[in-house]
């Protein structure tokens, strides 16, 4: 199972426009189960009665057997309702003996929406619940990553109806998101380095830096990376996490342990769904090119091989960074030889669309740097972004981009 791309699906769902918030959950929950890789057989999406104490049903889907409407849950009956708020997803036996008759024996439930505190409980505020042949650890998680998905989408529903009161504030953090920015070119003994990040909107999730100690000739951190929120949500955490790894940078820390550090500070410091991608390396002056990196669920950068020719996507190595507090990052390491680029790029470059809503995609990236590989970092950024400006310029759907573009020189 894709994540990310199944994350950027529920996105799209949440980007278009309805009246209720009922509305997207139903598209979302209509999309999940016509998915073919996850394999669910019926959903229902249950919504709080915070003055009766109950959940009622409002829309359902799937081979189940049609359930009667009105229909309700009281929460003292149902103890995995109040269990969600720890959990967020939770696979259990069902207890209504309506349900199990409508064949509903073993169901998934994951809470959707703001918390709400309910007679000493947290209670969410939806309920989306699946049933499924095979509910294990996997299915769980892919749950969960919708959950976020959905909560990212109504998050930003709301920021939406805040950002007229907001708008006396944007010139302030267009200036913040600047900041962290470093200057576009950069250059490390054999290595030429060029980035730029274009904000969707005046302020955006996806960062770019270059990270060295003073006095230390030898290493060069760089690293790209995409906040899942949109607007001001997705720069504050932005900054977060470029300021976390510039900390994290100078005590010369193992990039596995730098990683799961970072993680496990923005696991407390945002919600599970305002997630962070990220490709992380680090040059050396190492003569054989020796480049050490950790890609956490980011897009697949491309490595451009001189000497024959031939393109490859860097895969991932970890899991994205924000909802698992005990995830690890492994590290892995490549060669690059004189000639030799490494192409970074956020899901706003390779997911723009045109008017037919058609993606740009890896593949189209990954001709254009092995076409264009004579060009310089900058020159190669540039190509690839207007051609992508280009192709998307009639599209409906925008998102932040950024590029980073590493040349050997020699």
């Amino acid at each position: 199972m894709d994540f990310r791309k199944l994350y950027r699906t529920i996105e799209l769902i949440g980007s278009k426009s309805v009246d209720r918030e009922e509305d997207l959950l139903k598209g979302v929950m209509t999309e999940v189960v016509q998915n073919e890789e996850i394999m669910i057989k019926g959903g229902r999406i249950w919504k709080l009665n915070p003055r009766d104490e109950t959940y009622q049903l409002f829309d359902q889907i799937g081979e189940v057997e049609h359930i009667k409407t009105p229909y309700s849950l009281k929460v003292d009956d149902y103890p995995v309702f109040q269990e969600l708020h720890k959990s967020k997803t939770i696979i259990c036996d069902e207890q209504d003996q309506y349900l199990r008759n409508r064949g509903i024996s073993y169901y998934s439930a994951t809470g959707i929406g703001d918390r709400v505190s309910v007679n000493g409980h947290r209670l969410y505020k939806y309920v989306m619940a699946f049933n499924a042949d095979n509910l294990d650890e996997t299915f769980t998680a892919t749950l969960n990553i919708i959950g976020s998905a959905v909560n990212s989408a109504l998050a930003a529903r709301k920021f939406e109806r805040r950002t007229k009161i907001l708008e006396q504030d944007l010139d302030k953090a267009r200036e913040i998101q600047r900041s962290i920015l470093p200057e576009h070119e950069k250059r490390f003994h054999n290595y030429d380095l060029y980035g730029v990040s274009l904000a969707d909107r005046i302020v955006g999730g996806d960062f770019f830096d270059y990270l060295e100690i003073e006095g230390d000739t030898e290493r060069l951190g760089f690293v790209i990376g995409d906040a899942a929120s949109k607007g001001l949500s997705a720069a504050a955490q932005a900054l977060y996490t470029s300021g976390a790894l510039r900390m994290g940078f100078e005590f010369q820390t193992k990039i596995s342990s730098l990683l799961s550090r970072v993680n496990k500070l923005l696991h407390k410091t945002f919600t599970v769904e305002h997630f962070v991608t990220l490709f992380y390396g680090e040059l050396t002056d190492d003569r054989n090119g020796l480049v050490i990196f950790a890609n956490c669920g980011h897009n697949n950068p491309v490595h451009y091989r001189a000497a024959d020719g031939t393109t490859e996507f860097i895969e991932t190595t970890g899991q994205i960074m924000g909802p698992f507090p005990n995830e690890t990052f492994k590290t892995e390491n490549f060669l690059m030889n004189p000639g030799d680029i490494l192409f970074l790029y956020t899901d706003g470059v390779s997911e723009a669309m045109d008017q037919q809503e058609q993606f740009y995609g890896e593949e189209r990236i990954r001709d254009l740097v092995a076409k264009h590989h004579d060009l310089t970092a900058r020159e190669l950024t540039q190509t690839v972004l207007d051609d992508v400006q280009k192709f998307s310029s009639l599209g409906t759907q925008t998102d932040d981009k950024t590029i980073v573009t590493i040349k050997r020189s020699r």
